[in-house]
């Protein structure tokens, strides 16, 4: 009886994330969100006391469609911050979502765990761990999709340029660089030129755009056109040198990847050495490491082990991490 009670639990468990997993990738209110977009630029304009304007319904942005959930995220300081992050991996989700597929998936390994092994560290741990898979993948996501638009940056100040250069106004050459540019570059220069034709001001529009995208290279560039806007100057001349900069960063970014490939690879292999060790010992011996999992003080040792090891590789990528 308790193994079919058992079995069953698991099941409903296992569809439940499934369920989850396709509504996190594919559960998107395409019209909703488009509006979200067009107000979230006025939003940050209000923010920043820009827009004297009455934008309390702005303001109240639907973290989830869960009411309960919303009004809870509505508390929280950093749901906001989630938000802004979400929004610059380019995935069309709300915070609730986020945190409610996390919230399941860490209940669901912390009961399947804890069924098999009856270690309640080793089960808060990896409860932990799954809990945090949404974020790592937004992470990795947001990461890559800021390595593409920096790569392909320079190419699009070099397009802008020429626009300018061929007597086209400034705004022209947004639309241009909009539609003829790769994504997310054009995106994102899609929405900056939507924001100033819908009547944001073109220095709160270029300003929302250095927020979208936290890099070193489009803050050069937005504080560049502000500086010229006050000042004056040749505009292509500052555009062609700016994506001439980019690319000297680019090529000393390169030979600084290639100078310390050995020690990510070394890094890479010592945060990896423990956790395999440990998978092949218990497949070659299993009594070998069972004292680990029977002896009273095994989990106790397992759970400093892992944190200690969660340390040390940060510790490792922090060293041989290095910004250009």
């Amino acid at each position: 009886m308790n193994m079919a009670l058992m079995v069953s639990g698991i099941a409903f468990l296992i569809v439940v994330m499934v369920f989850l997993a396709m509504w996190f990738f594919f559960g998107t209110d395409t019209k909703e969100e488009v509006m979200r977009q067009r107000f979230e630029a006025v939003r940050k304009a209000e923010r920043r006391g820009n827009v004297s304007l009455d934008l309390k319904l702005i303001r109240d942005e639907m973290y989830s469609s869960v009411p309960l959930l919303h009004r809870l995220l509505m508390q929280m300081s950093w749901s906001n911050r989630l938000q802004d992050y979400i929004n610059q991996s380019g995935l069309k989700l709300r915070p609730g979502k986020v945190v409610l597929m996390s919230a399941v998936m860490a209940f669901a390994t912390l009961v399947l765990v804890a069924q098999y092994y009856h270690l309640p560290a080793l089960s808060l741990l990896l409860a932990a761990l799954a809990a945090a898979l949404p974020f790592a993948y937004i992470s990795f996501t947001r990461g890559r999709r800021l390595k593409k638009f920096e790569e392909g940056f320079p190419e699009t100040l070099d397009l802008l340029g020429r626009a300018v250069r061929a007597g086209h106004a400034f705004t022209t050459g947004l639309e241009m660089v909009s539609k003829e540019s790769p994504e997310p570059v054009a995106g994102e220069f899609r929405k900056t030129f939507e924001e100033q034709n819908f009547g944001l001001p073109l220095r709160d529009a270029l300003t929302n755009m250095a927020e979208r995208v936290p890099s070193v290279d489009v803050r050069f560039f937005v504080t560049a056109l502000l500086v010229q806007k006050e000042t004056g100057g040749n505009l292509a001349e500052i555009l062609d040198e700016l994506s001439r900069v980019i690319r000297e960063r680019f090529k000393i970014y390169r030979e600084v990847s290639v100078k310390t490939a050995q020690g990510r690879l070394t890094a890479l292999i010592l945060i990896s050495l423990p956790l395999g060790m440990l998978i092949v010992l218990q497949m070659m011996n299993p009594q070998y490491m069972s004292v680990l999992f029977n002896d009273p003080l095994g989990p106790t040792i397992l759970t400093v082990a892992a944190c200690m090891q969660i340390v040390g590789a940060f510790i490792l990528w922090k060293i041989v991490k290095i910004k250009v």
